[in-house]
């Protein structure tokens, strides 16, 4: 028990310390209460909620992913801060009560045992941790892109400060209480119950072993008060918000943005989108302090991979640094001082991302990231009006033609031409409704999968039908636009059309359609039975409708984010390639793991941001490497149109043959033909390929330019039935700088279609813009004749 002058210091420090503490966290919680409301449930089925979070906490489970070495060190460190409540508690107690804890029986012999180990996890996992962060340079985890914008205190080397305040704060406050347990065994003799306190103990002088207990005390209890004040402010404090995090967590998957009310009756003022760091909801707020700054969400992330502007990472951490900045006059009300494009990311980054989820995936907090991006999206599309030129034309042809290629919608049934493919109108009442898509509808590539898919259908004996010139575009690259209007326009009338249908069950070959339809659309009133067209073929072949024979192709299969990652659809896919072939290889990362092909997000529409290399040529590489040592023939599986697209119009594709891409229903109907003795079909094999895509010079070369996806190429040889919109080289996008040079206004657009502002990221302070590129008027693409789908005579109908 300590004297009566340190108890009466320790109980005042402890009052002053401990104010401070709970101030400290009131301010924490009145900043993050700025966020706006959330329009997603955060606190229903609380106990349940709490349940999980504990769980996932006490096991640490989402630390371990991806880094189970760190994790094993991170784990060292939480198990000893848990058990340490109870240990700081009897020290306590000690100190101030006539009560000492000695070996005497099962229950005090186990407690000093597990407080002994414990100080000795914590050194060891705080020690690794130090050394690992500023003695291994070669690790990435710490670094970023020159690119990529960073909050001035992440400049100043705020992160590196903080780290080493927060070990320094541990390694004294656990080398402090295991001299003293050492200094008391000293004084009582060596105790095979606290072995590490034991050894410590043989380098204590008799003659200062009390005063080193006392000391331990002090350093131990004192140190933990002495950090409440600053806790708050410290990227420690993960430890309380990470659980709760895991508390308010959202139910929907990753694919799934949270719905929003459009305020169309106030201009300017949508009630959607970010501009300022109060328009994010306050769980994206609560990100800002869950985050650990561990960087692994820019690992996974394809922008930052490829060397692009865009980190995740930095977007959280530059969040928290700004938050720590604000005063008062914010927690009580006041606007932010600045926009998030100012310090959180840049516009280049914003328009960067491609919504695969990834960063969302491996965050082992929980953290939000990828909403975010889309709030700044919302905010630059429907109220600054900047965005990349190239969505304006994404984004008319869905206004004008329902589709983002503006191709006529009377085309819409064009792929099907010499199929027996009915529609709703011929057959109102279909056990299967095969939601086509805008892709598979007017992309030659695409055409493939769909013909493959609906004689797989025919060869089944299914009972299907399409909606035909009743389809349109189901929204989703204009939601991840962040043109919220758009595709509320969109979305509503497909509701409006399934809703008079009443499809049993929806099958789709796009997984953005899938995800659309089958999970957003229940925000607005549509709710629906959908799978993927690979989750139903393999349920075809399970029940004998279809009966494959393999062939001897080495199989690698490419998981698409919006089927996989987003809607958990692994095995479906690998279940049908394993019948079909042999020798099925898995790329190195895989399943929750993949990387992604480049399209989502609207990326598809647009061209790819500045970097070291494209994402679709970083994957394909990935793909060759898995099927290098194939003997015959190679061949890279896919289960999305968009995948298929930019993994076959990459340049590093362009630049070899030893690859081929094909749809998983595809491959399937070759291998139904096959068992059935005849030749693949004509109509599936046919179809317009792509035309050349530009390839870039070097690896090491920033490829800016993504020339030409496959949709967007026309046959030369086309006849006037079909409208498409021809694709000349698109300019670099680069964010422009105030700057002298004349920028020439957009031409008027013809008929009556409002002139959008045209896209011109505006200048951040402290930040390197390109110069100034002159835009070119914008004018309505010309008319050009497409091909005619005109199967032969062997087509099985």
């Amino acid at each position: 028990m300590l004297p009566l002058s340190s108890r009466i210091a320790f109980l005042v420090f402890a009052a002053v310390t401990g104010s401070l503490g709970v101030w400290g966290f009131y301010r924490l919680y009145r900043r993050i209460a700025r966020g706006r409301a959330d329009t997603e449930l955060r606190f229903d089925g609380l106990p349940a909620r709490i349940g999980a979070a504990l769980v996932t906490t006490l096991t640490q489970s989402r630390t371990f992913k991806k880094r189970p070495v760190v994790g094993l060190f991170h784990s060292f460190i939480f198990y000893g801060f848990v058990f340490y409540v109870l240990v700081n508690g009897v020290d306590a107690l000690e100190g101030f009560l006539p009560l000492e804890i000695k070996p005497e029986n099962m229950l005090s012999s186990s407690y000093l045992f597990l407080a002994d180990v414990f100080s000795f996890l914590v050194l060891l996992g705080v020690i690794a941790l130090v050394v690992r962060r500023f003695l291994l340079p070669s690790r990435r985890d710490f670094r970023f892109n020159a690119r990529t914008m960073l909050h001035e205190n992440v400049k100043l080397g705020r992160i590196s400060r903080d780290s080493l305040i927060v070990s320094a704060f541990i390694l004294f406050h656990v080398g402090s209480r295991a001299i003293g347990a050492a200094a008391k065994v000293a004084i009582d003799g060596r105790d095979s119950f606290q072995p590490f306190a034991s050894l410590l103990s043989d380098w204590v002088p008799a003659q200062y072993a009390e005063a080193l207990r006392v000391f331990g005390f002090w350093g131990a209890l004192g140190s933990v008060l002495a950090f409440l004040a600053y806790f708050p402010y410290t990227k420690h404090v993960h430890i309380f918000m990470a659980p709760l995090k895991y508390t308010v967590a959202r139910k929907a998957t990753s694919g799934v943005m949270p719905p929003v009310e459009l305020n169309l009756e106030v201009e300017g003022d949508l009630g959607v989108g970010a501009k300022m760091l109060e328009d994010l909801s306050w769980p994206r707020m609560l990100d800002a302090y869950a985050c650990i700054q561990c960087n692994r969400c820019q690992d996974v992330c394809p922008a930052s991979s490829t060397g692009k502007s865009l980190s995740p990472a930095a977007l959280e951490i530059n969040k928290r640094m700004e938050l720590n900045t604000l005063g008062s006059a914010f927690e009580l009300g006041a606007p932010s001082p600045r926009p998030l494009l100012q310090f959180a990311l840049s516009a280049e980054a914003a328009w960067a991302c491609t919504t695969c989820g990834a960063c969302v995936e491996v965050c082992p907090v929980g953290d939000e990231q990828m909403f975010d991006i889309l709030d700044v999206r919302r905010q630059q599309v429907m109220i600054e009006g900047e965005f990349p030129q190239q969505l304006q034309t994404a984004f008319r042809g869905m206004e004008r033609a329902q589709n983002p290629w503006g191709i006529n919608k009377a085309k819409r049934l064009d792929w099907a031409e010499g199929l027996r493919v009915p529609t709703t109108d011929e057959k109102p009442t279909p056990d299967v409704l095969y939601w086509v898509g805008c892709a598979a509808s007017y992309d030659p590539s695409a055409q493939k999968t769909a013909r493959a898919f609906v004689q797989l259908l025919d060869q089944a004996g299914v009972d299907f039908a399409v909606l035909g010139k009743r389809e349109c575009c189901t929204g989703d690259s204009a939601r991840r636009a962040g043109n919220e209007v758009l595709y509320r326009q969109l979305a509503e009338e497909n509701v409006t059309t399934l809703n008079e249908v009443k499809p049993k069950l929806i099958v789709a070959s796009c997984p953005h359609c899938m995800n659309a339809i089958g999970k957003e659309y229940a925000q607005i009133g549509g709710d629906y039975t959908v799978v993927h067209h690979t989750e139903y073929l393999e349920g075809l072949v399970s029940a004998g409708r279809l009966a494959p024979t393999p062939s001897t192709e080495t199989v690698t299969y490419h998981d698409p984010c919006y089927l996989g990652r987003h809607n958990g659809v692994y095995d479906a896919p690998r279940n049908l390639l394993h019948i079909l072939s042999n020798d099925v290889v898995e790329l190195p990362r895989s399943k929750e793991n993949s990387f992604c092909c480049g399209a989502g997000g609207a990326q598809f529409w647009k061209e790819e941001e500045e970097g070291n290399e494209r994402i679709s040529d970083n994957r394909f590489r990935e793909a060759q490497g898995a099927l290098a040592s194939a003997e015959h023939e190679k061949v890279l599986a896919v289960g999305c149109p968009f995948c298929k697209s930019m993994l076959g119009s990459t340049p590093l594709k362009g630049a070899t043959d030893d690859v081929t891409i094909k749809d998983v229903a595809e491959i399937l109907l070759e291998g139904v033909l096959r068992a059935k003795g005849m030749a693949a079909s004509p109509a599936v094999v046919s179809a317009p390929e792509t035309a050349p895509v530009a390839v870039a010079p070097s690896l090491q070369t920033p490829v800016v330019a993504v020339i030409p996806h496959e949709p967007l190429i026309v046959p030369e040889q086309a006849s006037p039935e079909v409208i498409a919109a021809p694709v000349a080289e698109r300019k670099k996008w680069a964010p422009k700088a105030a700057s002298p040079t004349p920028v020439v206004e957009a031409a008027p657009v013809p008929e009556a279609v409002p002139e959008r502002k045209k896209w011109q990221p505006k200048k951040v302070e402290g930040t390197q813009v390109a110069p100034a590129v002159v835009d070119v008027p914008t004018v309505e693409p010309p008319i050009v004749e497409r091909k005619k789908w005109t199967p032969k005579k062997s087509d099985p109908v």
